[in-house]
């Protein structure tokens, strides 16, 4: 426990050395990351010489090879995975269930067709980052309707959110069927979840989001805590599991609308972010502060991955996430099975 000030007046904060120190190593994780990103490719500037670049001493190619090219799509990059991790922590605190991320309920996708919807039915109503989050609230609005006990019912909340995640998708499916290609192609991109051509804009609205609903995320974590542990117990310590609940998905939808509107749905950092988190520190709660810090490292690390793992070819990030998050899915997914037959 940390004080500060007297002892009859301080202000104790708690905290547990392990989260600590998984969330510096997942930082330290990210920062290696993004230092390989940059001395990497053809435009790659050696380790030796980024101090000089970073000063201004540069040539003009590496000022704006890092500076336009390669800082915003990392500081994107990081931003976003943080903010699908905070969502995602959430959403499975709020489910109590480590498939209840917003890959799996339907947020993602829901978000991914407001934006469709901004972009192409609609073209020029609303810009699309509100149209993304403009979706994930649609789409949270009817899962909430679907369960048919609000988000009283976590184990509802999955199913009802894997029909409406169907139903978002064969949206998209549709708006880009009779799009024109051009539209289409670009909108099908940015959909697989894609951080190519980031701006320092685009990091702007990713951090200034994060700013905002990080602290809010860290002042529901010890109410959400004491949810977990059942609606009857945590009435009777004074929590009111609904409220907390209702605060929580808001907080994640806005996270995850927020991510979505600048990099697209990019798949299973949601999920599998706050479920490392959890098995690394070993804690109950969601973890906000450490599952952002993994959920910054996984996507820049994914993102080194989907530039270089192949000389010469570049794929959406959004593809090497869903590969690698496909198979921690599998694994979860059998894992529950177990569970529920022993």
């Amino acid at each position: 426990m940390l004080r500060l000030g007297s002892a009859e007046r301080g202000i104790s904060v708690r905290w547990r050395v392990r989260p600590v120190v998984v969330g510096v190593a997942a930082l330290v994780v990210a920062v290696v990351a993004a230092l390989v990103t940059v001395s990497a490719g053809r435009l790659g500037i050696p380790l030796a010489e980024l101090p000089t670049v970073l000063a201004g001493d540069g040539s003009k190619i590496q000022q704006w090879a890092l500076f336009t090219k390669a800082l915003p799509r990392l500081t994107v990059a990081a931003a976003a995975g943080a903010a699908f991790a905070v969502a995602g922590a959430l959403f499975q605190s709020v489910t109590r269930n480590p498939l209840g991320s917003p890959d799996v309920i339907g947020l993602g996708s829901g978000a991914a067709a407001g934006a469709v919807a901004a972009a192409l039915v609609w073209p020029g109503v609303v810009p699309v980052p509100v149209g993304a989050v403009v979706g994930a609230v649609v789409a949270v609005v009817a899962v909430w309707l679907g369960t048919g006990r609000g988000f009283a019912a976590p184990h509802r909340m999955v199913v009802t959110g894997i029909a409406v995640g169907a139903m978002a998708l064969a949206f998209v499916q549709l708006a880009l069927a009779r799009g024109n290609r051009e539209d289409a192609q670009e909108v099908a991109i940015w959909i697989n979840g894609s951080l190519l051509a980031r701006t320092w804009t685009d990091a702007a609205v990713v951090g200034g989001a994060l700013l905002v609903l990080v602290p809010l995320a860290l002042v529901l974590t010890r109410a959400l805590q004491v949810v977990e542990m059942g609606d009857e117990a945590a009435t009777a310590v004074g929590v009111r599991p609904t409220t907390v609940r209702t605060a929580a998905v808001v907080v994640g939808v806005l996270a995850t609308g927020a991510a979505v509107s600048v990099c697209g749905p990019i798949a299973f950092v949601a999920l599998t972010a706050p479920q490392i988190t959890r098995r690394l520190t070993r804690s109950t709660g969601p973890g906000v502060a450490a599952a952002a810090c993994t959920g910054a490292a996984v996507l820049v690390v994914a993102d080194l991955i989907a530039q270089y793992a192949v000389p010469g070819q570049q794929f959406p990030v959004g593809v090497v996430t869903a590969a690698l998050g496909g198979v921690y899915l599998a694994f979860l997914l059998v894992r529950e099975w177990r569970r529920s037959a022993a």
